[in-house]
């Protein structure tokens, strides 16, 4: 069966998407076109660009995410020049790694533009601060930016979604009155876009999935709140997933799997081998438990 599929944010708990595809590939469930935010757009790029599951998963298994975290050279050699970095170039570490990764990975299956993608296979949803936009990427670079989006590289793109503020720099783009736009990470305003591949005119031309990496097995993390301390994370989260939830909360959840992750840091790059393991079967698990009742 051919679906369309949206992946959430995530950081590292995207390592739980392996698993997720383990369960579809073993079903036969193929994806024609997929979306993703951040961790979601990585693995939503790898799918497009015709990676399969086991493809996948050797290249994540292969990942030393410690070498993604790319400080400048003077913050290395002076360690506390790290915060005039943070403050000036609005993130600790560069990011140039980690879209030369991407890059790598998705030239070895000779994509590098859009235009080496099928038509409508890949939507990569981006942050604008400047503009204060929610942006999908190729569909929104014309009009926003008078970007034609066949020339647009897809790495690129990916990295910008992933871009986690304060984590790493953000990546800029200039628009069409040469200012230039300050794109970050998707998920600060759609953390899960299921909302991409809404009905058009009323038709649905396939059955949607969507994967949500969650604290819970719910729909909708509850925190609690104690404290000023407690509330700062909260209202960083409350911001990204507000959207969202509204657009959850309208439609049935029944094609969507939660992934439950409790206790697991996203920007964990420290993250161990059997923790990856751990990931995985969940993600797996969760997609098994999901499909015995899924009707397509």
């Amino acid at each position: 069966m051919k679906i369309d599929a949206v992946f959430s944010g995530g950081g590292v708990k995207g390592f739980a998407y392996v698993g997720v595809l383990e369960a579809w590939e073993e079903k036969n469930i193929q994806v024609e076109r997929v979306a993703g935010t951040s961790a979601g757009a990585i693995v939503a790029g790898l799918i497009a660009a015709g990676y399969h599951c086991t493809d996948i998963k050797e290249l994540m298994k292969t990942l030393d995410i410690n070498e993604l975290a790319d400080p400048p050279v003077l913050s290395k050699l002076f360690p506390i020049t790290k915060w005039l970095f943070l403050y000036f170039q609005l993130g600790l570490y560069k990011g140039e790694k980690l879209e030369k990764w991407i890059a790598q990975a998705l030239a070895d299956r000779n994509v590098y533009q859009f235009s080496d993608l099928k038509k409508d296979a890949l939507k990569v949803v981006v942050s604008d601060l400047s503009l204060g936009k929610l942006v999908v990427i190729p569909d929104d670079l014309e009009r926003v930016y008078g970007i034609h989006p066949d020339s647009f590289s897809v790495a690129t793109a990916i990295r910008m979604s992933a871009g986690f503020p304060y984590f790493f720099m953000p990546k800029t783009i200039q628009g069409k009155n040469k200012q230039k736009s300050i794109m970050i990470d998707g998920g600060l305003l759609s953390n899960f876009p299921l909302w991409i591949f809404s009905e058009d005119k009323g038709i649905q031309i396939r059955p949607v999935i969507g994967v949500k990496l969650t604290e819970t097995d719910t729909s909708i993390d509850s925190r609690e709140i104690r404290n000023a301390l407690n509330m700062f994370p909260s209202l960083f989260s409350t911001m990204k997933q507000a959207h969202d939830n509204r657009y959850i909360s309208k439609n049935q959840a029944n094609k969507i799997i939660f992934v439950p992750i409790p206790g697991v840091n996203s920007m964990n790059f420290n993250i161990t081998d059997n923790k990856r393991e751990e990931l995985r079967e969940i993600g797996k698990k969760s997609s098994e438990k999901f499909l015995r009742t899924w009707s397509g």
